[in-house]
């Protein structure tokens, strides 16, 4: 909401900079985001001047030599391409060295021959409207000299605000004089929706039929006579102002009734209402409708509109339709001003990808009340502006009229919720000026709520919000809540999860947070075209149209961000939720019960790395590689107490032949690890070879051990012996340690240390080296102990496919 400071002052004047007011709005929960400068950058070199004389330039058909009484003493020669320039007209001047809107220093200068000293100004010059036509025409009574600031806001403040959802009533300039009204106790203005304008008497035959469900009040009166023409300079510079574009007088008189009240209107042009009749009802589905922007809009059922009795013209709340607009033909007006359900104003808004100052507003549920309050004050405007007479009655349909709310507040209460006793004056006068009505009793104040905060204030709890936040929320007392037994502590997942994200940490890892969307062409190109993916219905964008089904593509992106800024080694990882339908990647995750939702919302925690190790003075950098990726992932589930093992898999965004399916507990499927397939690497411009992995942590919760086992530290020494076995080509090292580990319950340890292929083993297949470690917690063994054990293990690996190299 856009407020200029002059507009703002008509109303309240607390006297007090911009600045001073806006940091008491803020303060007081009306966030302010900004405060701009509108107009000339000083008005020094402003001032109202009479023009004495305007003759044809000799060396122009399209220039005036014109004499300019500025106040300063002599006459100002100042040649003029306006063509609505004359002798007499109060004009606005601009002396040489005044600073045009757009930065520009204004000094003398010759043209054709005549030394011009100053400018007559334009509309669109000062920043007051867009005009350029011709130059502006003061009224009379300023005298020459007078500061232009006098006569026209030419220079002002706007205090830019961010209004909350449950405050509609701050959408408005005579809604923040109120609020600074309370916050200051300087005097506030009458409301001016107050007086009317006086009926003209006559008749009109316009019908309305109301649909009550999306529409609570609806409210026409109807002028005629009306004189079409432009506003006058004063509103074409609170508009402007306002962030509002000057159209004509009538629509200039809708937008300025919205900002200064809150309420939106809209005008139609009564002669082209079809019928005499108005009909709010909910749209046919695949209905058309031309909206003032010249955009088709195909409507859906749930949308409300306005229809006359040939078809659809307005989209009810939102935007007006061509069909019944205001031309510069138009003589008699039906000015409408209504009541809209907000939760389907602001579903037609998101469905449609419009939105409007209208729609802001209603979305937010105004109060019924507020419709005729409006109408008062846009009446007075079209009589005053447009010479219009208001004739016969006016139409209210108001099915379900609101009663007033009244809120009993218990003055001790205050202090409960406070923490700070405030005397039961001080809020009575609190709330007064807030525009509350209340009456005493003994110990309790019975509130009642004004119209415009009936949405927001509807218990006692919100009444004394109102009353802590204009004492000042600063002056209350900084005290904790009484904490009894509720003692917070992190549960054991998420203990679980803080070790595992300071584990890949300690090893180097930077983490990012990547969005939860992403979009469909990155999910293919990642090789990933064909799953199913969980689609937003109102994306933002494009690009984060579906939630993200891994987190790959994120880490993907940050990495190429990286390297486009210089930095393309880089070791990342992402702790966070995907999103996968039913049906994708690995399906539903193990354990999830039948029936379960048709999509599953996962924790998962991924990692990619670039470089293995970081070079130096002394050696280049290693690249990261599938065991590097690995070595990363066995280091985090180390952590853990988790013994992985891998199967060789393949996934279409890893390298084939060099990519595992991460396995633990009762062969549960973690998830993977690999390097980068080279076509995804090079759709991200990542030129180096990319080790990743990525699992699913909340399994890896439900299997991860409890409290750690105490196990003694035993005196007695391990009897250690190597074995070379031979094995398939395609035998894994880890089904070998995992099959010895299993037929021995002595060995206490198994390693891999050498491979071995050539002359001494038969073609297909391979040497494993491999340490043994035999232990007993109390004893020492003897030579015979260990040989029975290498008889289970010798069995164990024929069962795989492997023998003991001799």
């Amino acid at each position: 909401m856009r407020v200029p400071i002059s507009w703002l002052r008509t109303y309240c004047d607390p006297s007090l900079t911009a600045e001073e007011i806006g940091a008491r709005l803020n303060d007081s929960g009306t966030e302010l985001e900004r405060i701009d400068r509108v107009g000339v950058g000083a008005a020094d070199e402003f001032v109202v001047g009479r023009v004495l004389a305007a003759e044809q330039h000799p060396n122009a058909d399209r220039l005036r030599v014109c004499a300019v009484d500025d106040g300063s003493g002599e006459p100002r020669t100042i040649v003029c391409g306006a063509p609505n320039v004359a002798a007499g007209q109060t004009v606005a001047v601009a002396r040489p060295g005044a600073v045009m809107p757009d930065g520009t220093k204004l000094g003398k200068a010759k043209l054709r021959g005549i030394e011009s000293s100053g400018m007559i100004l334009a509309e669109d010059e000062v920043g007051i409207g867009e005009d350029h036509a011709g130059i502006m025409v003061l009224e009379n009574g300023y005298e020459p000299g007078t500061p232009l600031l006098d006569a026209l806001p030419i220079h002002d403040q706007v205090l830019d605000l961010a209004i909350s959802p449950n405050r509609p009533d701050c959408l408005s300039v005579y809604g923040i004089a109120r609020e600074v009204h309370a916050l200051t106790e300087a005097p506030l203005a009458p409301d001016p929706t107050d007086a009317d304008a006086e009926p003209a008497g006559g008749s009109h035959d316009l019908t309305v039929d109301v649909d009550p469900d999306i529409c609570l009040r609806f409210t026409v009166r109807v002028f005629e006579e009306v004189r079409i023409g432009p506003s006058p300079l004063w509103l074409k510079a609170r508009l402007m102002a306002a962030g509002q574009r000057p159209i004509s007088n009538v629509v200039d008189v809708t937008n300025y009734v919205m900002l200064l009240t809150g309420q939106p209107l809209h005008a139609f042009d009564y002669d082209r209402v079809r019928g005499g009749r108005l009909r709010v009802h909910r749209a046919d589905d695949g209905q058309k409708l031309v909206t003032l922007d010249d955009a088709e809009r195909t409507l859906t059922a749930d949308m409300a509109l306005i229809s006359d009795a040939e078809g659809p013209t307005s989209l009810a709340g939102v935007m007006g339709g061509q069909v019944s607009e205001i031309s510069g033909e138009t003589t008699r007006v039906a000015m409408e001003a209504a009541t809209w359900v907000g939760p389907n104003i602001s579903r037609t808004m998101s469905a449609l990808g419009l939105r409007s100052e209208a729609g802001a507003r209603f979305e937010k549920q105004l109060h019924p009340s507020l419709t005729m309050a409006a109408q008062r004050l846009a009446a007075r405007l079209m009589v005053e502006l447009c010479d219009a007479k208001m004739v016969g009655e006016t139409v209210d349909v108001y099915p379900r009229p609101l009663e007033p709310r009244t809120v009993p507040l218990r003055v001790a209460r205050v202090e409960k919720l406070l923490g700070v006793a405030l005397p039961s004056g001080e809020i009575e006068a609190i709330l007064r000026r807030l525009g509350f009505g209340t009456s005493s009793g003994p110990e309790t104040l019975e509130v009642l709520v004004p119209y415009w905060r009936d949405g927001d204030v509807q218990r006692e709890a919100d009444v004394i919000e109102e009353a802590g936040r204009i004492h000042g929320l600063d002056a209350l007392p900084i005290t904790l809540p009484a904490r009894r037994e509720a003692v917070g502590r992190l549960t054991s997942t998420q203990r679980l999860r803080r070790r595992a994200e300071d584990a890949l940490r300690d090893r180097g890892a930077t983490e990012v947070v990547c969005y939860s969307f992403t979009s469909a062409e990155a999910i293919e190109r990642v090789r990933l075209g064909d799953v199913p993916l969980l689609r937003i219905a109102n994306p933002l964008s494009e690009d984060q149209s579906v939630m993200r089904p891994l987190l790959l593509p994120g880490l993907l992106d940050a990495a190429r961000h990286n390297a486009a800024h210089g930095r393309p080694a880089v070791r990342l990882f992402e702790s966070a939720h995907v999103y996968r339908a039913a049906g994708s990647l690995d399906q539903a995750p193990e354990g999830s019960p039948r029936g379960a939702a048709p999509a599953h919302e996962r924790h998962h925690i991924g990692a990619l790395l670039t470089e293995a190790m970081p070079g130096s003075w002394r050696s280049d950098g290693r690249p990261a590689d599938f065991y590097a990726a690995k070595g990363l992932l066995e280091a985090l589930l180390a952590t853990l107490r988790i013994e992985p093992w891998f199967e060789p898999d393949a996934r279409p965004f890893l390298h084939p032949g060099r990519s595992a399916t991460v396995l633990a507990g009762d062969e549960r499927k973690l998830g993977w690890v690999g390097e980068l397939h080279p076509s995804v690497a090079a759709a991200w411009d990542l030129e180096r070879t990319v080790g990743c992995f990525e699992i699913d942590f909340d399994l890896l919760a439900e299997i991860a051990p409890g409290a750690a086992g105490y196990r003694d530290v035993t005196t007695f020494p391990p009897v250690v012996q190597d074995i070379a076995v031979v094995v398939p080509e395609d035998a894994a090292a880890a089904d070998v340690e995992h099959a010895i580990a299993s037929a021995s319950g002595l060995v206490d340890r198994v390693e891999l240390f050498d491979v071995y292929r050539g002359e001494q083993v038969d073609e297909g297949s391979k040497s494993l080296a491999l340490r043994l470690e035999f232990r007993a917690p109390d004893r020492t063994l003897t030579d015979d102990d260990v040989v029975a054990e290498r008889r289970a293990i010798e069995a164990a690996l024929a069962e795989i496919g492997g023998r003991l190299r001799a």
